[in-house]
């Protein structure tokens, strides 16, 4: 197989070890098909604050897709590039929809192009608990400004399940993925993925989707899989669903499987 002209990888699960660190010699594969010619992007449900500190592992400041492809964010310039807002009349009637069928939900977004977070009081914040951009707010005061991805948790549940229970609720008006081992789905406005970010960031180096290869290993990843073609790749510890549809599968996440991959390219 050639070298594609774009490399895409999710990053939790697929390209960082499970501690969340990024391996010397994965950070080094990168930078060989990078200075092969191929463009490097990151695609992550991430928001862009929790970024850095992946790119403190990495030899090149990559172009990041993030919050599920809702923002393109350029770190040489620290920028977003691009937002896809949800609409305030989308996220209100979400709001509405989930805590109808599912009493115990509870709310956060990402804002600010995802350098901000509100949160009910009652949602558990496992990171960033002393920053100063995670602030407590009612869900009148997070429909009141532009947000590029909203959080639902239920205590308990399988994330799958969840899922669609999400997506029963919500019907098409929003984007309901998950990438998460426990009660957590993510909300993007409608047609927002991890696909459409991709594609409008490879149209933008006049690539398509036969350009393009991609790594991943959630749910979040299946819409980058169906465009992709040039290869959808996933690691071996993927959830099911994205092993069903991967055109090939390489080692985990844990044994550097992006860069086991990569390596191979370049022989």
């Amino acid at each position: 197989m050639s070298l594609p002209r774009l490399i895409a990888t999710d990053l939790d699960g697929t390209l960082s070890h499970p501690d969340g660190s990024v391996s010397e010699r994965t950070a080094k594969a990168l930078a060989a098909v990078s200075a092969a010619g191929s463009t490097v992007v990151l695609v992550t449900g991430r928001p862009v604050r929790w970024l850095m500190r992946v790119y403190a592992y990495l030899a090149e400041p990559y172009v990041a897709v993030c919050a599920n492809g809702a923002v393109v964010y350029d770190p040489m310039d620290d920028a977003i590039v691009s937002a896809s807002v949800i609409p305030r009349d989308d996220l209100t009637r979400c709001f509405e929809a989930v805590r109808v069928a599912l009493p115990a939900a509870t709310f956060a977004v990402e804002t600010s192009g995802g350098r901000r977070m509100l949160h009910e009081a009652e949602y558990p914040v496992t990171f960033d608990r002393d920053d100063a951009g995670i602030v407590v707010a009612t869900l009148d005061e997070m429909a009141a400004v532009p947000v590029v991805k909203a959080l639902v948790r239920v205590g308990g549940w399988n994330p799958d399940a969840l899922t669609a229970a999400v997506r029963d609720a919500v019907g098409e008006t929003i984007e309901a993925t998950h990438s998460s081992s426990g009660g957590l789905v993510e909300l993007s406005a409608r047609g927002v993925t991890k696909a459409t970010g991709l594609a409008a960031y490879a149209s933008s180096l006049g690539l398509g989707p036969d350009d393009v290869l991609v790594f991943g290993d959630m749910p979040n990843d299946l819409s980058m899989f169906a465009w992709a073609k040039a290869g959808a790749i996933a690691v071996a510890n993927a959830h099911p669903s994205v092993l069903a549809v991967a055109t090939d599968v390489t080692s985990s996440n844990a044994e550097d499987g992006v860069a086991a991959y990569l390596e191979r390219l370049l022989d």
